[in-house]
């Protein structure tokens, strides 16, 4: 990464801090882009340049975690099964969160925060999801030579994939640490994978 592109990475997660820590002190609500741009010391039109609104805050780590999907799903060999090529994109999601920094692990934790006590982000959250299944069963119809709007198992593996990540995800009681969230979200990529026959996929 080049001194421009770190520059503003820097700014971008200035922004996310400084929108979190709003967001949980005084509400989601009651907090503005002109606040969220004043406790970073930018102007609210620089802010636009990073984000288009405040609901693309709460969803950047969609953004983030369906790049690396879609990348590793592009690295995965054409003949492997295509649940198998998904639990690998899965890990490697899970990998980018172990692999974080303690101020991502503090994000992490303040967004799931976030969530838990506001149902229309829960909801914004589950319609941006469903927009990465729509990708990646787009993805997994192609690997198996097939029509997305019309094979239903493509549409199905996808769901297996994302039910295994969201139930990681969601079990841990509300104030687990990121590693308890890792080591649930690891036990049901293997739970998934030991519950489903070889070959269910093909």
């Amino acid at each position: 990464m080049g001194l421009r592109e770190r520059k503003k990475e820097k700014t971008r997660l200035a922004i996310l801090d400084a929108a979190l820590d709003l967001f949980l002190e005084q509400g989601y609500e009651s907090t503005t882009v002109e606040q969220i741009a004043g406790a970073v010391e930018i102007s609210p039109r620089t802010f636009f340049r990073y984000f288009t609104s405040k609901d693309h805050l709460v969803l950047w780590f969609h953004d983030h975690g369906e790049e690396i999907l879609l990348e590793t799903l592009a690295s995965r060999p054409e003949d492997e099964p295509a649940f198998t090529s998904l639990t690998h994109a899965l890990r490697a999601v899970l990998h980018d969160v172990m692999s974080s920094t303690p101020e991502d692990a503090e994000r992490f934790l303040k967004m799931r925060r976030l969530l838990e006590g506001h149902p229309r982000l829960v909801g914004l959250s589950v319609a941006r999801g469903a927009e990465t299944e729509r990708r990646l069963v787009e993805v997994i119809a192609t690997r198996r030579g097939v029509d997305p709007d019309e094979d239903q198992l493509s549409h199905l593996i996808v769901a297996f994939a994302s039910c295994t990540m969201r139930v990681g995800f969601e079990c841990p009681r509300r104030d687990a640490t990121l590693p308890e969230i890792t080591r649930r979200m690891a036990e049901t990529i293997e739970l998934a994978e030991r519950s489903l026959r070889p070959g269910w996929d093909c």
